[in-house]
């Protein structure tokens, strides 16, 4: 797959899709289409909707954000996923890469998370990145840690508790590595 952005793609169930680099434009629709996401609370630490300054250092500052685009029916668009790319750490740690990703719940059992993890992994891959660490996978998110496994990913470590969910209760959190050198 070549990486120069806009990419279009065709999801298995037929619908295309187009991935671009975000900028100012996709402010706005990424920051409500990730309340969604924080509000869900299965798959971020946030426990409440962040406000814009911290949105904006958590999905653009420092980071490459990539959106993906979905005409509906009625011509227009949705945005439907989304990544960040960045490193996990400054200086000499600067080549191992860290991610963060969304799919709106409508799209999800598509090939959507696939095709943005393939594209991070190239992407990652092309800015010179050697590897990519996932700090934080709930252990209930079975669906990302699958995902995560078939392109690749092994699991370093479990961190007890790691995460309070909704009811008081907590689960763990599983530190997964992917080496980017082959």
């Amino acid at each position: 797959m070549g990486l120069q952005f806009p990419i279009q793609c065709t999801l298995k169930d037929g619908f295309t899709v187009q991935l671009s680099l975000a900028d100012e434009r996709d402010i706005e629709p990424l920051k409500t289409f990730y309340r969604v996401i924080v509000e869900e609370g299965n798959s971020y630490p946030h426990d409440r909707v962040p406000d814009h300054d911290e949105f904006m250092d958590y999905w653009f500052h420092g980071k490459r954000t990539v959106v993906a685009y979905v005409p509906d029916r009625k011509r227009a668009t949705e945005m439907a996923d989304a990544f960040y790319l960045k490193p996990n750490w400054p200086g000499r740690a600067g080549h191992v890469a860290n991610a963060g990703f969304i799919v709106a719940p409508k799209w999800r059992s598509k090939g959507l998370g696939r095709l943005l993890g393939e594209t991070m992994l190239n992407y990652g891959k092309r800015l010179g990145y050697r590897s990519v660490i996932f700090n934080l996978v709930f252990s209930e998110n079975l669906g990302a840690r699958r995902l995560w496994e078939q392109l690749g990913f092994r699991q370093l470590g479990v961190i007890p508790c790691a995460v309070r969910k909704d009811d008081g209760t907590y689960q763990d959190a599983i530190i997964m590595f992917l080496s980017l050198e082959s």
